[in-house]
C-alpha cells in the first residue's frame, strides 16, 4: 500500500494511491472535515512530503562501499545526526542552493517512516514499529561541513531533505536496489544489503537514545558515488519496490 500526502482544491490530506487515483482518507487538520468517498486523479494534486515528522534522524557512513570509497574504517556503532523538519520537500519540488555554500552534494538514502511510539525497542521487534519506507535525499553543503567541523549547518538548510513520493508499507528493506541519477546519468547504484547496520539494528539503537514518534523519519545512509550538484540540475533517485523521487536544484 502506498500512503501519499497531497494538496487538492485548497486542502491538504492523506490518501492511498491506487491505479485509478488517490483515495483520500483524512484531511488536515483531521478534526474538521469528514472524508468523502471519491477518487482524485493524480494529475489534479500537488504531491507533498509524505509525512510531517518531529525529527529526521540520519545515519552517517552506513554502506560498506561508501566506507571503502572514502578509505574510512567501519564504525562500531551507528553515527547519528539530525535534520530538522524545515528541510523537508516533496517530489517535484526545488532544492534551494544556499548563498553561503559553494559545494552542495547529493546523497540517496532509504528512508524509514516510524508508525508508532518507539522507545528502547528490541531489535527483534523493530520492524513492527515501521509504517513503511520512502525515498530520501540528504542534501549537504559539503564545504560548510568541513569548515564547521560538525554537521548542523551543512545538513539543515531549508529544502535539504527531499522525501517521497509516498510511503510504501509493504517493502522488505533488507536487499533493495537503490540508484541516483544526476541529469539522467547514474551516479550512485548499490543495494541496501550493503548497509553496515540494517534497519532493525538502526531502529533499536536510535530508540535507545531518543523516543521515536509516529511520522518520524530515519535516513539510513548513502552508498558510494556521492557528488556535487549545481543550479539547474535534476536529481532523481529510485529504490526497488518503493518508487522514484525527482527534484531540481535552483
Amino acid at each position: 500500500m502506498r500512503i501519499i500526502r497531497f494538496d487538492y482544491s485548497g486542502r491538504s490530506g492523506f490518501g492511498f494511491l491506487t491505479d485509478d487515483g488517490i483515495m483520500p482518507v483524512a484531511w488536515e487538520p483531521f478534526y474538521e472535515t469528514p472524508i468523502e468517498s471519491f477518487l482524485i486523479p493524480l494529475s489534479e494534486v500537488n504531491i507533498l512530503a509524505p509525512v510531517e515528522p518531529t525529527k529526521i534522524v540520519a545515519v552517517g557512513l552506513n554502506y560498506m562501499d561508501h566506507a571503502e570509497e572514502l578509505g574510512m574504517p567501519i564504525p562500531e556503532e551507528p553515527v547519528l545526526f539530525l535534520k530538522a523538519p524545515n528541510t523537508l520537500i516533496g517530489d517535484g519540488d526545488i532544492v534551494i542552493y544556499p548563498q553561503q555554500s559553494e559545494r552542495v552534494d547529493y546523497e540517496a538514502e532509504l528512508a524509514v517512516v516510524i508508525g508508532k511510539h518507539a522507545k528502547s525497542v528490541p531489535e527483534k521487534d523493530a520492524t513492527s514499529y515501521v509504517l513503511g519506507y520512502s525515498c530520501g535525499m540528504d542534501i549537504t553543503a559539503r564545504d560548510l561541513q568541513a569548515v564547521d567541523g560538525q554537521w548542523t549547518r551543512s545538513k539543515n538548510f531549508d529544502t535539504f531533505c527531499p522525501l517521497g513520493p509516498w510511503v510504501e508499507t509493504e517493502a522488505d528493506p533488507s536487499d533493495l536496489w537503490i540508484e541516483l541519477r544526476l541529469n539522467g546519468e547514474v551516479r550512485q547504484s548499490s543495494r541496501t544489503s550493503n548497509m553496515i547496520f540494517n534497519v532493525p539494528k538502526l531502529i533499536s539503537f536510535i530508540s535507545s537514545v531518543m523516543t521515536l514518534y509516529p511520522g518520524d523519519v530515519i535516513l539510513t545512509g548513502t552508498p558510494s558515488g556521492v557528488g556535487q550538484v549545481h543550479k539547474g540540475d535534476v536529481i532523481e533517485m529510485t529504490i526497488e519496490d518503493i518508487g522514484t523521487l525527482r527534484v531540481s536544484v535552483g
